[in-house]
């Protein structure tokens, strides 16, 4: 899974970044200091491997991974090509999802690209170069499937008549997300590749003397949060300089500064479970004297499917599936234990899978 991060210059998204990736991206308070993306893996943070750990003590342990990508700031008139709109644009057309941190906190040292601090405004400038740009893909769209349509094509007939109802949503400054489309149309704006039909995450980015506040205690954040809902998107609270913060200290100490706080969870783990949430996501388990790990697949995913996240061989040859959930492998101590108790499921290709299904493939190739 690959997330772009990204964000009006000086908003704090490449010290976001720094703080939860450790990838040592730049971060100066100057506009355009992102030029190249940078990127950073993270580890996805899972109580349940530590528990495992704990159960099997194996050689290695391994968590699954997500990939952070810190984008350039973009400024109106990307789509034109202005600041290093190109750039920024098609650096995220290659992200599955976009993480959008939005300034909601005053500070006169940290300069603001329009000289004052207003989210709305903001997410606006973004939002609206982002379906300028689709605008244009749509209207290619529209013309290739017209020109189709008269050559003889009757499908196109459907794709000319879909465009010109995505350039009118568009048009009205709704992101394509938010169009409510039919399974067929579905099928149809998914292969055009579209910036706004990526699912988004707002990360507001609050002061820190603002943690452990309510919202309606913190300016801007009830604005933030109606135009999440308005575009089917998420919205979590974060605090870049607090991230940056406990981002060098070793998990106790972690703990006790979240605990100080009044927190439970970082904002990277807040962060990461919205992801997860956002894209539909959850993680199947594998244990052993030489490994336990989890994997990320999409929820939906059936056992064959499953099994090739691990390798093609074990998709291509794949006999069942031996599967106990989690809870029930921890509460009775072992996969001996639970298999005496006939408590191991034998699944078959038809099975879809669960979050936290403990999982033996059987294959033969």
């Amino acid at each position: 899974m690959k997330l772009g991060v990204v964000g009006l210059p000086n908003v704090g998204k490449s010290t976001l970044f720094n703080a939860i990736t450790n990838a040592g991206a730049q971060a100066e308070n100057y506009p355009f200091c992102t030029i190249e993306p940078n990127t950073g893996v993270v580890l996805v943070p899972d109580n349940r491997l530590n528990v495992l750990a704990e159960m099997y003590h194996p050689k290695k342990v391994t968590p699954t991974t997500i990939e952070f990508v810190d984008i350039a700031g973009l400024v109106k008139g990307a789509s034109r090509g202005e600041g290093l709109g190109n750039k920024f644009l098609s650096h995220i057309r290659e992200v599955d999802a976009i993480v959008h941190v939005v300034r909601c906190f005053e500070d006169e040292n940290i300069i603001h690209v329009d000289g004052s601090v207003n989210p709305a405004r903001d997410i606006e400038t973004i939002n609206l170069e982002l379906i300028f740009s689709d605008m244009e893909t749509v209207q290619r769209r529209k013309d290739k499937a017209e020109k189709n349509y008269r050559g003889g094509d009757k499908k196109a007939g459907a794709e000319a008549e879909l465009a010109q109802k995505i350039y009118a949503h568009l048009e009205s400054g709704k992101p394509a997300r938010t169009y409510d489309a039919d399974d067929e149309e579905k099928e149809i704006l998914n292969s055009w590749f579209l910036l706004t039909t990526k699912p988004v995450i707002y990360a507001a980015n609050i002061a820190e003397d603002d943690i452990g506040k309510g919202e309606d205690e913190i300016p801007f954040l009830c604005t933030v949060r109606e135009i999440a809902k308005s575009e089917n998107a998420e919205m979590i609270l974060i605090s870049a300089a607090i991230e940056q913060d406990i981002a060098q200290m070793n998990p106790e100490e972690k703990a006790e500064f979240l605990a100080e706080l009044g927190i439970g969870q970082s904002g990277l783990d807040r962060l990461i479970t919205a992801c997860y949430k956002l894209l539909g996501l959850i993680s199947f388990l594998t244990v052993g004297e030489d490994e336990c790990r989890a994997w990320t697949i999409q929820n939906g995913t059936k056992a064959p499917q499953a099994a090739g996240k691990i390798h093609t061989d074990f998709e291509k040859g794949f006999i069942r599936a031996e599967i106990v959930p989690y809870e029930t492998l921890v509460s009775n101590g072992s996969m001996a234990a639970c298999r005496e108790k006939g408590l191991i499921r034998s699944e078959g290709k038809d099975y879809v899978m669960k979050d936290g299904d403990v999982t033996l493939f059987r294959f033969n190739v």
